[in-house]
């Protein structure tokens, strides 16, 4: 990440390499959110409780405009001050648990998504600041740990949703392995690993065919930002090893609380041991 560092602090792009803020892109933005919205619509997109997905899409896309604007403004203020730099830090984990936290349950247990994340993120920043490949500035801290509580928040719901549909699914062969003697913890991750364990495939894949399917965010940022292809290419190499240990933290975290019931739908996972 010193190459990250230098990147932070190189010359900006040539503006012809950049999109340009205009009218023009503000359109091709709205038309894209729209045609999102018109085919989830035309499919009949929608959730298991039967709430559908063009409206989801839409207010998605203008709730994103509404952050990013702010966010804009108010990164150039937070990295002046340390303390700032942190609280702005705390605010994007608790937005990111609350979001994981709601997307696998309705009920009060949403907050122990706090647990996978946490764990996930908080050592790989915590080495990286140590070491010196990520300084205390806002410039370099935000984006990185940003990325890493993005994927954390992915790998939790992925993992959470899908162990607890297949505990609802599957309950018979959970009695079932109670009544062979299993306590509850270990008959539910007998059912529920396989489904938590899938939650790792996005990021998998995406590492595996980096350079080849896909060239990610880091990547390209970097070298917009005047980077040589050398730096950024090492730079996204970390981003992608540092996700995947991220993602695997937090997936096996989720499905540990699952399993013991920390983290439950009414009537689905509750009362383990």
């Amino acid at each position: 990440m010193l190459a990250a560092a230098h990147a932070v602090t190189a010359p900006h792009a040539d503006a012809s390499t950049l999109l340009p803020v205009d009218a023009t892109l503000w359109a091709v933005v709205a038309v894209l959110l729209v045609a999102a919205a018109g085919v989830a619509a035309l499919a009949h997109l929608a959730d298991r409780e039967g709430r559908r997905y063009p409206r989801a899409i839409a207010l998605a896309g203008l709730r994103a405009a509404v952050q990013l604007a702010a966010v804009s403004y108010l990164i150039g203020w937070v990295v002046r001050a340390v303390p700032l730099l942190l609280c702005f830090v705390a605010l994007m984990f608790a937005v990111a648990v609350r979001t994981a936290g709601r997307r696998v349950t309705a009920n009060r247990t949403w907050w122990w998504t706090a647990v996978p994340i946490g764990a996930g993120v908080l050592p790989v920043v915590a080495a990286l600041l140590l070491t010196g490949l990520v300084p205390l500035k806002g410039i370099a801290l935000i984006p990185v740990t940003g990325i890493l509580i993005g994927g954390a928040l992915t790998a939790t719901v992925l993992a959470g949703r899908r162990s607890l549909d297949e505990l609802r699914l599957r309950h018979g062969e959970v009695e079932a392995a109670l009544a062979l003697g299993l306590l509850d913890r270990d008959a539910r991750l007998e059912i529920a690993r396989p489904a938590a364990s899938e939650a790792l495939i996005p990021g998998l894949d995406q590492t595996r065919t980096v350079g080849l399917v896909t060239l990610p965010g880091a990547f390209v940022g970097m070298l917009l930002g005047g980077a040589s292809p050398v730096q950024a290419g090492a730079v996204q190499l970390f981003v992608l090893v540092a996700l995947m240990a991220v993602q695997a933290v937090a997936t096996a975290l989720a499905l540990e609380l699952v399993a013991r019931g920390r983290l439950h739908r009414d009537g689905v996972g509750e009362g383990a041991a």
